[in-house]
């Protein structure tokens, strides 16, 4: 099964790297779902939560806002000004 290398990182720190099946974001156009295959894209981040679905079913939150979030060939990097970990 595809999966998508996720790159979550703060200005500050790398907040989390991986694996996933699935990533759930906030764009300032309202929420987005991704999944393997996805279309390349470039999207402004809304303030919200970020949910990671892991390839086991187990989910990683995190809370972002103020930055961007861009998807191209199943890598998902998720740039803010502030994230952390839920």
């Amino acid at each position: 099964m595809a999966t998508l290398r996720v790159e979550l990182v703060a200005a500050d720190q790398a907040v989390w790297t991986g694996e996933a099946k699935m990533v759930i974001a906030k764009t300032v156009e309202g929420e987005i779902g991704l999944l393997p295959g996805h279309e390349p894209m470039l999207a402004i981040l809304g303030a919200g939560e970020v949910r990671i679905t892991l390839e086991d079913g187990n989910v990683i939150k995190a809370n972002a806002e103020d930055g961007f979030l861009s998807v191209e060939n199943n890598v998902v990097a998720i740039v803010a000004r502030n994230a952390a970990l839920v």
